[in-house]
């Protein structure tokens, strides 16, 4: 039921036709929200998704854990957020809330799976569908001690999908999708449905009067900061005027901010911390290159964000960054070895970049919230018809 002309008139369109096949009400399960420090890509998507469900009439509410400094009931962006519970105890009080009905009642169900599931399949008996945006995999290892880990990585490589294979499954990229089929998803209930980017990521200002690097993320171990640094302090070697610009917090600062002092890099590494809006599209606008080093992500938003910027990647080659990047036409993928390299080859050709940079831009133009909202909504209407 989605088309590529107007995707925001197709999202009318489908939330019209679910309102008419009675569904009004949408439940949405994440164990994080927008607003809680530790949000990050996902947080977003899920949060550019809701706003324009809500915005074409649907009554939605966006059921999360407690987040520092946030109430526990909260309005945003025309949606309800509800926050109750730790990061681990979420799981069993939002189900029984669903179970019981003290969240009221829904017509259909998102849940949104982020390593641990909400094993929506075995107790939601109204229309539903997953949104699981990557295989966590290696990261495992790096969130949990080893048996923990273990344990996480069969939960959702092994135990869980057998329970959602017969459901409707939708993720940001191809690359996520081919993980799915891995692990036993079915290819006709597995469905890609690229991330958009805000179109406030545009070209403008001017570019640093060196090479500069920015990178944005949660520090995070996944996101593995202490790669990039290496990478960055390897180029350095042979493009002495470069600078680091890292943006966001994290539980890994202290340890990032060790490792800087380590390397005597202080005056050419800056730690921006959380930035606002505005000032996150002019440090993209400003960058020559933005960056990651991340062992594992569903999709690049930073990369895509960085491309409307009219600024190109340099980044590990994992499957997420595969599909926010064209290697070699609007940024380059590189092994880990590699990425200090690879980060040398881009600053210092002018041509190539100025390439990189405007295929990008051009790519990224093609990639909207809008399409993304209508496209995920397209499936949950599919899940209500039963069409597919």
């Amino acid at each position: 039921m989605t088309g590529a002309a107007d995707p925001l008139a197709d999202l009318d369109r489908i939330a019209h036709d679910l309102r008419a096949q009675g569904v009004r009400r949408l439940h949405v399960l994440a164990w994080r929200d927008l607003d809680d420090p530790d949000g990050g890509g996902s947080e977003v998507h899920a949060d550019e998704c809701m706003r324009r469900w809500a915005a074409a009439g649907l009554e939605v509410t966006h059921r999360t854990s407690h987040a520092m400094g946030q109430p526990a009931v909260a309005e945003r962006n025309g949606y309800r957020v509800i926050r109750r519970g730790s990061r681990y105890s979420v799981f069993p009080r939002a189900i029984a809330a669903e179970v019981t009905g003290r969240m009221g009642r829904f017509d259909a169900l998102v849940e949104i799976w982020n390593g641990v599931p909400w094993m929506s399949p075995v107790w939601c008996r109204r229309p539903r569908i997953t949104f699981l945006h990557h295989v966590h995999g290696p990261m495992w290892d790096q969130i949990l001690p080893g048996p923990l880990a273990a344990f996480g990585r069969a939960l959702e490589t092994k135990l869980a999908p057998p329970f959602y294979r017969r459901g409707l499954t939708v993720t940001p990229s191809d690359a996520t999708r081919e993980e799915l089929l891995e692990i036993g998803f079915r290819p006709d209930r597995t469905v890609a449905i690229p991330n958009g980017t805000d179109p406030r990521f545009v070209p403008g200002g001017v570019k640093t009067d060196h090479p500069s690097i920015v990178a944005v993320a949660r520090l995070a171990p996944v996101k593995r900061f202490e790669l990039l640094i290496e990478a960055a302090a390897q180029a350095r070697a042979e493009v002495p005027t470069l600078t680091l610009t890292i943006v966001g917090d994290g539980p890994e600062r202290a340890r990032l901010d060790a490792e800087v002092a380590r390397l005597g890099a202080a005056d050419w590494i800056t730690f921006a911390g959380r930035v606002a809006h505005e000032d996150l599209v002019a440090l993209y606008q400003r960058a020559w290159v933005v960056s990651s080093a991340s062992l594992a992500e569903g999709w690049g938003l930073s990369l895509t964000e960085g491309a409307g910027c009219g600024t190109p990647a340099v980044a590990t080659d994992i499957r997420g960054h595969r599909s926010s990047v064209v290697d070699g036409i609007t940024g380059v993928l590189a092994a880990p070895e590699r990425l200090g390299a690879a980060l040398v080859e881009v600053l210092t050709d002018d041509v190539l970049r100025r390439r990189l940079a405007t295929a990008a831009e051009a790519r990224v133009r093609q990639m909207t919230w809008d399409a993304t909202a209508a496209g995920v909504l397209g499936q949950l209407h599919r899940a209500v018809t039963g069409d597919g």
